[in-house]
């Protein structure tokens, strides 16, 4: 309770130093018509919808196909500290950083958005299923006759014993994927986010509603039409359904390695400039954007575990009955499932260019994915035979029982909400990705590379300390799904 209590003076110190100003002229105009946008929505122009959909499967299956591969192989060799190592810093930068590096090198192509979802879920899959094969019952070890090779031994007594746990979190790691390719809409690939963008700024919320709509039940029919023995085929179709684009200028990923990238005092051969280079980069924009990432990071940590707190008992046996619970559910869904960047950008529309739409998207979308969880491990509390209800049962045997978890389910998030954070700067939002996307926009992508790499330091750090919080909390219970 200490600790709670701590992490909410410091959100509320934060917010007296945060910019959570209305800048719109009229909000509630512009809400009024989002509204009426989201009760009428357009499905007319459906083979367009049909189209982003497809993309935005084809690009989420091919690159989660691949970090899963590519994870597993790096999981045998996960205790190799270079593979640890590299893996925490390709995992710690978000997926649209990745594409606005590949979006230099290769250009506005297939392989640059199927990359920006296979180098960070590579990392991803690669800690996450070490972890699980660590795990894993070794009594059946024992029972192995000398001279058992390492391959035999893999492949028939380790991997059975955790091959479920790795298909559902596989399973999981796809959804996200669908989110990720949607997302990748915004910086110009043919998925459901370039038809959103488009919307949005035309003012055609009608369209943008039937687009949302859509991706909500993709994505709650998504144990039905993305069964086992249909994955070979939709593998094998994805690459012929993906919109080819232009071509791989190999001249153009030389030029990124070569001079792009390279701080500009050492291109044009002055090293003594560095120091000033590094130190105008410094003040003028690191510090400033890593201020800003902290402030509503903390701010939004802190709302997401209020927002969790309140949402769980919609899901769960101890509060509502079946019809209750399925409104729940689908309300949790809808949230959980909109990517926190399509939110924030929604309520920019609405109040205009400062944190409060980064902090309502972020606590909205991660409350949700808590409250789902937290949900779901309230319904295996037993509670005793003489147990009161209403308020007294929440807030005096629910949630103190639940409390533990429900603490380790926020310190997982915490590190995810700073990634998201950093991100939300191509949006406007003076965080750190604020930088990085004027960087690019200038041609200046030795700058560019430089703050990617501080947003991916700051996450390392954030994910060291959030593990050091739950080892001195005892919090070690494994989060899998989050």
């Amino acid at each position: 309770m200490r600790t709670s209590l701590g992490f909410f003076a410091l959100a509320v110190v934060c917010l007296f130093f945060s910019d959570i100003s209305i800048s719109t002229q009229e909000p509630w105009v512009e809400l009024e018509r989002m509204l009426i946008g989201a009760v009428t929505p357009d499905f007319s122009p459906f083979s367009a919808i049909a189209h982003a959909l497809i993309q935005t499967i084809a690009f989420a299956l091919i690159g989660v196909a691949l970090s899963a591969g590519v994870g597993f192989l790096l999981a045998q060799i996960f205790h190799v500290a270079a593979v640890r190592i590299v893996s925490a810093f390709v995992r710690s930068i978000h997926e649209l950083f990745w594409a606005l590096i590949f979006l230099q090198m290769l250009g506005l192509t297939p392989l640059t958005g199927i990359l920006a979802i296979a180098v960070p879920y590579s990392g991803i899959f690669a800690k996450v299923y070490a972890e699980t094969l660590e795990e894993a019952d070794t009594d059946a070890l024992k029972s192995l006759p000398a001279g058992v090779g390492i391959i035999t031994t893999f492949l028939y007594v380790r991997l059975p014993d955790v091959w479920v746990h790795i298909v559902n979190y596989t399973s999981y790691r796809f959804e996200c994927g669908l989110r990720s390719s949607a997302v990748l809409g915004f910086i110009g690939m043919p998925t459901l986010g370039f038809h959103l963008d488009s919307a949005f700024n035309e003012g055609n919320y009608s369209d943008a509603s039937a687009l949302l709509i859509c991706f909500y039940i993709l994505i709650i029919t998504l144990r039905l039409w993305m069964r086992r023995r249909l994955i070979g085929f939709y593998l094998l179709l994805s690459p012929f359904v993906i919109d080819t684009g232009a071509s791989v200028n190999f001249a153009n990923v030389a030029r990124f390695f070569t001079q792009d990238i390279v701080p500009a005092p050492l291109r044009d051969g002055t090293i003594s400039g560095l120091f000033e280079w590094l130190s105008l980069l410094i003040n003028d924009q690191v510090l400033p954007g890593l201020l800003a990432t902290v402030l509503l990071t903390q701010i939004a940590l802190v709302a997401t575990a209020i927002l969790a707190l309140a949402f769980f008992p919609l899901i769960s046996e101890k509060f509502l009955g079946r019809f209750g619970r399925l409104l729940g559910h689908v309300f949790l869904v809808v949230i959980r499932s909109t990517p926190e960047f399509i939110l924030a950008y929604i309520f920019l529309q609405l109040w205009g260019p400062s944190m409060l739409p980064a902090i309502v998207a972020l606590s909205l979308h991660n409350g949700a994915i808590i409250g789902h969880l937290v949900g779901r491990y309230s319904n295996e509390i037993r509670l005793r035979p003489d147990h009161s209800s209403g308020v007294n049962l929440y807030g005096y045997e629910i949630v103190p029982r639940l409390y533990g978890q429900f603490l380790a389910f926020v310190f997982y998030r915490w590190e995810v909400i700073m990634r998201e954070t950093a991100i939300l700067g191509l949006l406007g939002i003076a965080t750190l990705g604020f930088y990085v996307d004027n960087a690019i926009a200038d041609i200046r992508l030795d700058r560019a590379m430089f703050l990617i790499f501080v947003t991916a330091l700051l996450n390392i750090a954030i994910d060291s300390l959030s593990r050091r919080i739950r080892k001195n909390l005892r919090l070690n219970q494994k989060v899998e799904q989050t």
